[in-house]
């Protein structure tokens, strides 16, 4: 009988703790519904549409706030997503268009130079990383003069928006599977997450990522290579910005320099509204995902409610305040607790 209690108690512990682990995500998600619950109100014929527009917007975004969270669970940040979504987009725009016959290349093709493209960005990623480890230049200085580097690569690639993309391509980000109401986008996401992201979270790598981020001191002490593990961060989440490079060129058909502007800061914001904290160490990217899809909802009813569009980023800044305050007021409060 002392055993079975001790089991349930251990049970009981475990519960509770994996609540309080996931309470923030599960809280950014129960938004996420309700948002949702208040959207379907305002169109007169809300549908599948609707649905897959909403898909649609939030794709890319939600690579970018995967791409970052990843960096600052490291405990580094990333100010360079956006220029490398954008010289992804411009370069995947570019080759996926065969200029001399006006046509796109095939299905195949494209899928092969996605492939190259996100290798690319995971080299990238990796040499950033590299320059921040050796130079011991604080993240924030050498990702902000990468942005420049990769915008300036996107610029030379192509100075005015133009290429194209196969239309199988394209139904990867636009169209939906078995039912209207499943975009093709979400499914996704959900692969990379559970394909990418969750096999590197359970593993080691994953470990020594939460590790440096929590403390590079401790981590160095308990054998983690700190170096080797913050380029693989800034790989991996370059990668992932490369994803959503590619994301940009499905959804909307074409290459843009500057089609990645939106997401640097914006990305940051995801993040915090995720529950990954911005001094590493804590969060995941599900959170982040659910964020993305909060904040392009928001855009999305103030428009359908008639709100001038340049009050978007006020009314998301002031949420982004808020959320920071509460998740402030919370650690301090678990802090006494504790």
């Amino acid at each position: 009988m002392s055993t079975v209690a001790a089991e349930r108690g251990r049970a009981r512990i475990h519960w509770g703790r994996l609540a309080r682990r996931h309470a923030w995500t599960a809280g950014v998600y129960v938004l996420l519904v309700g948002l949702i619950l208040y959207w379907r109100t305002i169109p007169a014929q809300w549908g599948t549409f609707d649905v897959q527009s909403l898909a649609i917007d939030a794709l890319p975004f939600a690579f970018a706030a995967m791409a970052q969270a990843v960096v600052i669970i490291s405990g580094g940040i990333d100010l360079s997503i956006g220029s490398m979504m954008g010289l992804v987009n411009v370069v995947s725009a570019k080759y996926m268009f065969d200029a001399t016959t006006a046509q796109p290349v095939s299905f195949r093709e494209a899928i092969v130079l996605a492939l190259v493209l996100i290798g690319g960005a995971a080299l990238a990623g990796a040499l950033t990383g590299l320059i921040i480890t050796v130079t011991k230049v604080a993240d924030i200085i050498v990702t902000l003069a990468m942005l420049f580097v990769w915008g300036g690569a996107a610029l030379a690639v192509m100075q005015i928006p133009g290429g194209g993309t196969p239309l199988e391509f394209s139904k990867l980000a636009i169209g939906y599977t078995l039912t209207p109401w499943l975009p093709s986008g979400l499914v996704i996401l959900a692969a990379v997450i559970l394909l990418v992201w969750i096999p590197i979270r359970r593993r080691r790598p994953g470990l020594a990522l939460y590790a440096i981020g929590s403390s590079r001191n401790a981590s160095f002490l308990a054998g983690i290579s700190v170096a080797r593990t913050r380029i693989g961060a800034y790989a991996l989440g370059s990668a992932l910005a490369g994803m959503g490079g590619l994301a940009l060129t499905a959804t909307s058909g074409i290459g843009d320099a500057l089609s990645g502007q939106y997401y640097t800061l914006n990305s940051v914001a995801a993040v915090v509204l995720g529950g990954v904290a911005l001094v590493g160490g804590v969060g995941g990217l599900i959170g982040p995902v659910a964020a993305a899809f909060v904040l392009t909802l928001v855009k999305s009813i103030m428009i359908l409610k008639g709100v001038d569009q340049n009050w978007a980023q006020v009314i998301q800044g002031t949420l982004i305040v808020l959320v920071v305050m509460i998740g402030g007021l919370a650690l301090r409060q678990r802090g006494k607790n504790l």
